[in-house]
């Protein structure tokens, strides 16, 4: 009992490390895509937004595939394979100076990810006890913050120099956490049984409830992408200095560190998780309708701030709650597939928003795409809201009556 309680120990001081690297790779350059391509260069923001979905819808929509991979071959050779492909995909975009490249690239880097997202989620639920599990999550969305804003102002320090030291740093990045994983991290398997990829497939495609739960997060991703895309075009405008895309993820890490734990061990307490993830998609959803009505920086990032508040309120709940109802035989495949409405919600959101940007703008209509968004994010409220009060008994019933620890 000893050695498992050891193991779970190093294994979840090893994800923070791993996650670390993540983290820091990943905003190093992705923040600045649109301000390089849109803002720089000149490009529409629907072509931009066209290479951020597709990234996204190949990370994400392909997860099952990458889940059910792991299930069959245990984490650690698809997570080095696939870090090494995001490193190559990043590596990439320094070349990008045709929209094609910058397509390929994105598609690469989301490859990649499909390989190495589904069994790192996995690896949480296998190094966490469930009465645990909540509130490590919420501390490796702490750091997730902390080095968010870390990576987008190294990001924007080099984009002053050259964008290619940006690509390349975030290359180097991920090749030094693919070397963390294949020297650090054991053979482990992911489920209870080494599962034929069929099978896992199989296995959850099975369990509608837990479908349809993470095709309608779909609605949910729409409104979260948009601080990868409108956001930080919007800040830029009134700031006039890329460097304010650093201020907004600032803003993202203080409220993370000095909020996201403290409020996740409060509500655990007190509320259930569906009511959590209800209460933070809300604040998301009236902080991006309101931006229309801020004039002048303060006002926005006011609206940033409590946009970034409700994440800090739902994104734990949302994922505590998808590893709660994934089948400990099918880990992987459960991760992969609950990675759906982020592949589906991404694309929509980076090449709907693109859209909306850039039909806002040349039509004089700059409140029409945060009108949109605020329709997505009330009708996901709806659809979440009808899901978790069904009279039918399911997992996620349960988990709507009482708080979960």
């Amino acid at each position: 009992m000893a050695s498992v309680s050891h193991a779970r120990r190093m294994g979840k001081y090893f994800l923070l490390l791993d996650n670390l690297l993540v983290i820091l790779g990943f905003f190093v350059v992705m923040p600045l895509i649109s301000i390089r391509f849109v803002d720089e260069l000149g490009w529409a923001a629907s072509i931009v937004g066209l290479a951020l979905g597709l990234r996204q819808l190949t990370q994400q929509g392909l997860g099952l595939f990458g889940g059910s991979l792991a299930d069959r071959f245990g984490a650690k050779p698809l997570i080095v394979i696939g870090m090494l492909l995001r490193a190559l995909g990043f590596a990439s975009l320094a070349l990008a100076d045709s929209p094609w490249i910058l397509i390929a690239s994105c598609v690469l880097s989301g490859l990649g990810g499909m390989l190495f997202d589904p069994p790192r989620s996995a690896l949480i639920i296998k190094f966490t006890t469930p009465q645990e599990r909540g509130r490590f999550i919420s501390l490796m969305m702490v750091q997730d913050s902390a080095g968010a804003v870390l990576g987008a102002l190294l990001g924007s320090w080099l984009l002053s120099y050259n964008f290619q030291w940006v690509c390349w740093t975030a290359a180097a990045l991920f090749c030094l956490a693919a070397l963390c994983n294949a020297l650090l991290l054991p053979a482990y398997r992911l489920s209870l049984r080494r599962l034929p990829m069929r099978v896992g497939m199989h296995e959850v495609l099975q369990d509608r409830r837990f479908v349809w739960f993470v095709l309608t997060l779909s609605g949910y991703f729409v409104l979260g992408v948009q601080v990868m895309l409108m956001l930080p075009i919007l800040v830029k405008e009134m700031a006039g200095s890329a460097q304010a895309v650093g201020w907004m993820y600032m803003l993202d890490s203080a409220i993370a560190l000095s909020l996201l734990y403290p409020l996740a061990r409060w509500s655990e307490k007190r509320f259930s998780l569906p009511t959590r993830l209800i209460a933070g998609l809300s604040l998301m959803t009236l902080a991006l309708v309101l931006v229309p009505l801020a004039h002048h920086l303060l006002a926005l990032f006011t609206l940033i701030g409590v946009f970034y508040l409700g994440c800090s309120i739902a994104e734990p709940a949302r994922e505590t709650l998808i590893t709660s109802l994934a089948n400990p035989n099918a880990r992987g495949s459960y991760m992969g597939l609950s990675r759906i409405g982020l592949a589906l919600g991404g694309m929509a959101g980076y090449l709907g928003g693109g859209w909306l940007f850039d039909l806002g703008r040349h039509g004089d209509w700059p409140a029409l795409p945060w009108l949109i968004l605020g329709l997505v994010g009330v009708l996901t409220l709806l659809a979440l809201a009808w899901q978790f009060r069904r009279p039918r008994p399911s997992k996620l019933a349960e988990l709507s009556a009482y708080p979960v620890a």
